[in-house]
């Protein structure tokens, strides 16, 4: 799920990851841009046509119908109860569902509490914020990592 991701480059770049790692469905949620974009497409490279998506205007509504559909909602999201990717072991036969926040907000806060829990990545830098389509790759990556080879 993106949620209120202000560049139509982050959300191409979104879907491209999507693609490389076999995601089911990316989620635009709020002001997320949609394609056709010229951004989304510019960064997408056809990855707008091999991976599902929609558009939601409610996330709260949104993450409440993915966890009664069995999968586990995890916000990627610097708070005090935030489990580190590094330290994170995906469960077999485990859904998961992602939200990644705006570029200056991070993931609304209304959705919070909605979530089994929080990721951050491990950061030992001075700005402690990573821009989010690298971290869309990141943590994709890792959970993909763990799946693949467990």
């Amino acid at each position: 799920m993106l949620d209120n991701v202000r560049s139509g480059l982050n959300v191409g770049s979104a879907f491209r990851t999507a693609d490389a790692f076999a995601l089911e469905h990316i989620y635009l949620c709020g002001i997320t841009a949609i394609p056709p974009h010229r951004e989304i497409l510019k960064t997408a490279l056809g990855s707008t046509e091999t991976v599902a998506w929609s558009h939601h205007a409610d996330l709260p509504a949104l993450v409440a119908q993915l966890k009664n559909e069995g999968y586990q909602v995890l916000a990627v999201e610097q708070v005090d109860q935030s489990i580190p990717l590094s330290d994170f072991q995906v469960e077999p036969d485990t859904r998961y569902a992602l939200i990644f926040g705006n570029e200056v907000e991070g993931v609304s806060s209304a959705v919070l509490p909605q979530c089994h829990a929080c990721l951050e990545i491990p950061q030992v830098g001075t700005k402690h914020s990573i821009n989010v389509a690298v971290c869309v790759g990141i943590v994709c990556w890792e959970l993909f990592r763990q799946f693949k080879w467990a």
